[in-house]
């Protein structure tokens, strides 16, 4: 096994190494695009959105579309109108060397190359509420990712990268503030159009609620909170992340009852100690961490979070939220620190005491001020046709 994993890190060496040496070779399609969501971990986000509306869009009926997915073979992922090609393959490399087009939420290796003449869209994934890049307020031994980068060389991850955006969209005015500081990209390449991902969430109706319902098995008669939290930055070892929530579901039962049911999606990189857990079944649902989760925000009435930047989204849809930050001392000095004042800014109540937080759950206890303030700051954009807007910005240069 050992001797296998040293052949595979070779043959990416050699790889890149090629890769390098001839893309410059290679001629540009202008009719191609190309798409990655999260490291290829799937058919989501963003770029799932632009792909979709492109689709319906006459103007490039002649157009060539590709995904580039991890293990799609075996997720037996099929996508209508595009073809799939592996993440990190020969294909791969070639096909980015050839594509007009990039769309892309993440941040992409500093190993890959772009030609004048390519277009890359970065369309991220999210609002952040915890500080990003360069805004990072790290000691000086503060160490980043499993890797262990330092500041520097993290900041550096991300400049390599802006340096090759020709647009990156922004939600709203709030992040095209924060975007310009956090990766230093500066406002010309900044589109401020709102989320693509989001169209689904503002244009959805009552019957899509009952198809997602029953696309996911759940009952109709019940409440539904969608309980999303993220990961911790210092929660890991060499092997991977370590964090394990702290959320007690045998209480969440006890407490919301026969009218509740929760769905439970954690970040991927959160270990999910409940997901064979029998006594709970029918009660929590546990939800892969790649499930499309607009679709989830949709179906669901409530939304339990933390730090996850969820919320921002979620508000759309004008439900509550509630945010359970056990940990905030602990989160709120250790780690990177936030953009915003979660006590006054935040679109709900944070609660540090589960048992406090369910029994309002349990009551409708909720302020929705909260969230007329709140939209009336991050959502104005959120029109129902953001792809749109952004395709027609990228590809046709209104």
């Amino acid at each position: 096994m050992k001797i296998l994993r040293k052949f595979k890190k070779l043959a990416g060496q050699i790889i890149k190494i090629l890769y390098r040496l001839v893309y410059r070779l290679i001629r540009v399609d202008d009719k191609l695009v190309i798409f990655i969501s999260f490291h290829g971990r799937g058919y989501s986000d963003n770029p799932r959105a632009i792909y979709e509306q492109m689709k319906k869009d006459e103007r490039f009926k002649d157009y060539r579309f590709i995904w580039f997915i991890k293990n799609h073979e075996k997720k037996n992922i099929k996508i209508a109108g595009a073809e799939i090609k592996e993440y990190f393959s020969i294909p791969y490399f070639y096909y980015l060397s050839k594509a007009k087009y990039w769309v892309i939420n993440c941040k992409m290796p500093d190993y890959i190359c772009k030609k004048p003449s390519q277009i890359y869209l970065q369309t991220w994934h999210g609002t952040p509420l915890k500080r990003l890049g360069h805004d990072i307020i790290a000691p000086k031994d503060a160490t980043f990712y499993r890797s262990g980068m330092t500041y520097k060389q993290m900041c550096a991850t991300y400049d390599i990268d802006v340096a090759r955006y020709n647009y990156m969209i922004s939600p709203n005015k709030f992040c095209t503030e924060v975007f310009q500081t956090a990766f230093g990209i500066d406002r010309q390449r900044l589109i401020e159009t709102g989320y693509p991902r989001n169209d689904f969430i503002t244009n959805a109706n009552e019957e899509d609620i009952k198809k997602l319902k029953q696309k996911f098995d759940l009952p109709l008669d019940k409440k539904i909170v969608l309980y999303a939290p993220t990961w911790r930055d210092n929660s890991y070892v060499a092997a991977g992340y370590t964090f394990e929530l702290k959320a007690d579901f045998h209480q969440w039962k006890e407490i919301l009852g026969d009218d509740y049911i929760v769905i439970f999606k954690p970040h991927y990189l959160i270990i999910n100690n409940y997901a064979n857990d029998h006594s709970l079944d029918g009660f929590l649902y546990s939800i892969s961490a790649d499930a499309e989760i607009n679709e989830l925000y949709v179906l669901s009435d409530i939304l339990i979070t933390d730090y996850s930047s969820v919320f921002f989204d979620y508000a759309v849809l004008n439900r509550p939220v509630y945010f359970y930050m056990y940990d905030l001392e602990e989160y709120k000095d250790e780690l990177r620190g936030f953009y915003l004042d979660i006590h006054t800014e935040l679109p709900g109540k944070v609660y540090e005491d589960e048992e406090t937080m369910l029994k309002d759950v349990k009551n409708e206890i909720y302020d929705y001020s909260y969230l007329k303030i709140f939209n009336e700051r991050f959502n104005s954009e959120q029109t129902g046709n953001c792809a749109q807007k952004v395709i027609d910005i990228v590809f046709q240069g209104k």
